[in-house]
């Protein structure tokens, strides 16, 4: 089910990525669930790089990869809630995962909410671990998350090895 994205499953990522926002509002991060959706632009980048994989036809989640400092970063995953718990989220992280080793990187990285049930706690279930000590590249992500504001909340970066 998992498949690299098509450029006509991009409109159909932000619609997953919407609807998976929309439960952070619940625990009171509306500016979560209401930010902005990634512009069709910036998820061409990830999908004609060959960094962008979606699960099903049409796509009811997706996860977009970067390489930072000889890790794939996760970017972006996303599950739309209605196919939530079934296990994608984690196959699309293992794809990554496996994209990884093929290129002789060192693991998975990511950055993330540090008390969101679906987010670092998940993580830690799925063999992340929380780094104190971050490369240049994860120092830079965090320091432009902080800018966009999202460290109104306890974020974390995790790293997996292998």
């Amino acid at each position: 089910m998992i498949r690299e994205a098509s450029l006509t499953d991009l409109p159909v990522l932000r619609d997953i990525e919407h609807a998976a926002g929309a439960p952070f509002r619940d625990l009171g991060m509306a500016a979560i669930a209401d930010d902005e959706l990634p512009a069709i632009e910036e998820l061409a980048v990830y999908q004609r790089a060959g960094r962008a994989w979606v699960w099903g036809t049409p796509p009811v989640a997706y996860v977009l990869a970067d390489e930072v400092d000889g890790y794939a970063h996760i970017e972006q995953v996303s599950v739309h809630p209605g196919h939530a718990r079934r296990g994608i989220g984690r196959a699309l992280i293992d794809h990554v995962g496996a994209w990884a080793r093929a290129r002789g990187l060192a693991g998975l990285t990511l950055t993330t909410f540090a008390d969101v049930p679906w987010n670092a706690p998940y993580y830690a279930r799925i063999g992340f671990t929380v780094v104190t000590d971050l490369t240049p590249g994860l120092r830079a992500i965090r320091a432009h998350e902080a800018a966009r504001g999202l460290d109104a909340w306890p974020r974390v970066a995790m790293r997996r090895d292998g």
